[in-house]
C-alpha cells in the first residue's frame, strides 16, 4: 500500500506542478476544485485503461508519454500568451481551455503506470481511485500556492506569464530535463 501511495505520489506530481502555474490565472477556490476534479478523473480513469489493456499498451505509451504531454503544454501556453497579448481580460480566466486541454497529455503516464500495476496484480479499483484522490488534492493546493503567488505579484499579467510558463515548462520536457 505505501508503494502505491509514493507512486500516486509521483504521478500527481505533474498536474500539481501545472496547478501551480495554472494559479497564476487566479482561479476562484470553486473553479480550483472544479478544475481538480476534472484533473482527478483523469488521473482516475488513465490506469484503469492501462491496467485493463496491459503491457503492450504500457511498452507503446511509455516512449511518447513525455511527447503528448510537451504538445498538449506548449498547446495551451501558446494560446494563453496570444489571449493575453490580444485581449486586456485574462486570457482563459474559467480555465475552460485549461480542463478541455490538459487533462489527456497529463494522464497519458498513469496510462503506462496502470499498465505495469496490472502486470503486477493490482486491483484495478484501488489504484484509480488512490491516484485520483492524490491528484485533486495535488491539483487544489497547486492552485492554491500559485494564486497565492500571483497576488503577491499584482502588477504583472499573469496570464502572460503563465502562458510563457507552460511553453517554457513543454520546452523542458522536450528537452529530457523535466519528466511531463
Amino acid at each position: 500500500m505505501i508503494s502505491l501511495l509514493t507512486l500516486g505520489f509521483t504521478l500527481s506530481l505533474d498536474n500539481f506542478r501545472i496547478s501551480i502555474v495554472l494559479g497564476g490565472l487566479k482561479p476562484t477556490l470553486r473553479r480550483s476544485v472544479k478544475t481538480s476534479c476534472i484533473f482527478a478523473l483523469w488521473d482516475g480513469v488513465a490506469p484503469l485503461v492501462g491496467i485493463i489493456v496491459g503491457h503492450y499498451l504500457s511498452e507503446r505509451i511509455d516512449s511518447t508519454a513525455d511527447l503528448i504531454a510537451a504538445v498538449g503544454l506548449a498547446a495551451y501556453g501558446l494560446f494563453v500568451v496570444i489571449r493575453a497579448l490580444l485581449a486586456p481580460e485574462h486570457a482563459d480566466p474559467d480555465l475552460r481551455w485549461a480542463t478541455r486541454g490538459l487533462p489527456v497529455p497529463l494522464s497519458v503516464d498513469n496510462v503506462a503506470a496502470g499498465a505495469s500495476l496490472g502486470l503486477a496484480g493490482y486491483s484495478p479499483w484501488l489504484a484509480p481511485i488512490l491516484f485520483g484522490v492524490t491528484t485533486f488534492l495535488m491539483s487544489v493546493a497547486g492552485h492554491q500556492i500559485g494564486r497565492a503567488a500571483a497576488h503577491v505579484i499584482p502588477r504583472i499579467r499573469t496570464d502572460l506569464l503563465t502562458g510563457l510558463a507552460f511553453v517554457a515548462m513543454a520546452l523542458l520536457v522536450v528537452s529530457g530535463t523535466a519528466d511531463a
